[in-house]
């Protein structure tokens, strides 16, 4: 996952990219190869200039890691910009056991654990500190927030969010677009584009 001599671009200049620069810094042979937003008022990121994505011949130059927390942003723009998806990167502090697969565009920030048979999709952030345990299955754009835990089994679908600190207790379904509060208890499956909240979680 951390393999080869390459410059990897960042789309997005918000504090989440900061992050991104700190683990792209980690990696060995990795580096930063150019910044990208398209909102104007922003013009630098720790030193580095930043970038408008209409500039398609840098866009395109090297592989591109989104840098937006935001799931469904993050969808549009993959979905309709012109970026050559990098390979998942990962923070040197981060326990990913060797039995697990990890999407193209994938971010495991530090201190993350990823046990085996886990099964993570394309441009998902595995936040800082997050467990997900064996066996889990978290489809594309799913954002598991800092100190998160998704415990055996579990399955997430497309661009849910788990909130900071919530837990989602063994071979649970957890639908797509659902967005899990910081702090809550999941007990039971979660339909479709619900929202839950409390401990144990209930619907808002």
């Amino acid at each position: 996952m951390t393999v080869g001599n390459q410059k990897l671009n960042i789309y997005g200049a918000s504090g989440h990219a900061k992050v991104i620069i700190d683990i792209i810094k980690t990696i060995d042979k990795k580096t930063i190869g150019y910044i990208f937003d398209d909102n104007e008022k922003l013009i630098e990121l720790l030193g580095w200039q930043i970038k408008r994505s209409a500039n398609t011949k840098l866009l395109t130059k090297h592989s591109t890691i989104i840098a937006i927390g935001n799931n469904k942003i993050r969808k549009e723009i993959v979905e309709n910009k012109q970026v050559q998806v990098a390979e998942a990167i990962s923070h040197i502090s981060a326990i990913i056991s060797k039995l697990t697969s990890i999407g193209k565009g994938t971010v495991i920030m530090p201190n993350a654990v990823i046990n085996a048979d886990a099964n993570i999709g394309t441009h998902c952030i595995i936040n800082t500190a997050a467990v997900v345990e064996h066996d889990v299955v978290i489809e594309n754009y799913v954002h598991i927030s800092p100190n998160a835990t998704v415990t055996g089994g579990v399955k997430i679908g497309e661009g849910t969010h788990v909130g900071a600190g919530a837990v989602i207790l063994p071979n649970l379904n957890i639908g797509k677009w659902v967005t899990i509060g910081a702090g809550a208890v999941v007990t039971k499956n979660v339909p479709d584009y619900s929202t839950v909240i409390g401990n144990p979680a209930k619907p808002l």
